[in-house]
């Protein structure tokens, strides 16, 4: 039954996949190129499928297949895997902003039209944009609350940013293998310490997306090696504590997360009051 099934499954992804192929190529494509331009009838088409038509095939087909995605790593707006979780601060949102800003980095502003057009412009010419906006990564149900970054030599094309998520201490204490823990979208007041949930990873270039071919940043897969960065970074302005590393669930084991390399630790650190 179970093979009758996973059979199945993979046929309606095919399915999936030939009708997406037939709406780009022989409809969008085709009727695009009878009434514009060809550069601008491919340049239509890239659009609506990188990011309409294919966003949507790939949110059907992990409806599809039952994913079950283990909370080890944030997921995107698409549904797939996305930044590993590495790192855990303990304060509150002043003391985030204060501990960031004394290693040298700077907040990333909004994701929005304005912001996206200048990080197109900045990324094109290769001129600095120190508060460039992150992409939007979901964890606990959510959007990112708050991200830093610290560009590389200068570059918006490559940088270290960390995104955080605020997870009240309450909240910590619940059942982390239960799905309500991962999906409840509530946002606790960050006035108050809390536990900023980070996933950082190292920009080191242009990329398109596996499954939708949309532009985005390259990134280095070693996260371990960004966890330490950053670590070394706050550490050596004393702005956090001791730092412990936890496993992030008792089932996790080292090795790869999407594209990224992992071990699957989680580092802890308590920030410093000024």
């Amino acid at each position: 039954m179970r093979l009758l099934t996973r059979l199945f499954q993979r046929f309606l992804i095919f399915c999936l996949g030939v009708v997406s192929v037939w709406l780009i190529v022989f409809v969008i494509f085709d009727t695009a190129d009878h009434r514009l331009p060809w550069v601008v009838a491919v340049s239509l088409t890239y659009g609506l499928a990188a990011y309409v038509i294919l966003p949507n095939v790939v949110r059907m087909g992990l409806k599809v297949l039952h994913r079950s995605l283990i909370p080890r790593y944030t997921i995107t707006g698409d549904g797939l895997p996305g930044d590993p979780v590495n790192l855990v601060l303990i304060g509150t949102l002043q003391q985030l902003r204060d501990a960031f800003a004394t290693a040298g980095w700077t907040t990333a502003d909004r994701l929005g039209a304005a912001s996206s057009w200048r990080m197109i412009r900045a990324f094109l010419l290769n001129s600095p944009y120190p508060n460039a906006p992150f992409s939007t990564l979901y964890l606990f149900g959510r959007r990112q609350d708050i991200g830093f970054q610290e560009p590389i030599n200068n570059s918006p094309r490559k940088r270290h940013h960390i995104r955080f998520w605020a997870l009240s201490l309450a909240r910590s204490e619940e059942d982390m293998a239960a799905a309500s823990f991962w999906m409840n979208t509530d946002k606790p007041s960050t006035d108050q310490p809390v536990l900023w949930v980070g996933a950082g990873t190292r920009d080191t270039g242009l990329s398109l997306a596996r499954l939708t071919l949309q532009v985005t940043h390259a990134t280095d897969s070693d996260t371990n090696a960004e966890r330490s960065y950053i670590l070394a970074q706050l550490t050596a302005k004393r702005v956090i504590g001791d730092v412990a590393l936890h496993q992030s669930g008792s089932r996790l084991q080292a090795g790869k997360v999407n594209h990224y390399v992992t071990d699957g630790e989680i580092a802890f650190a308590s920030l410093m009051e000024n």
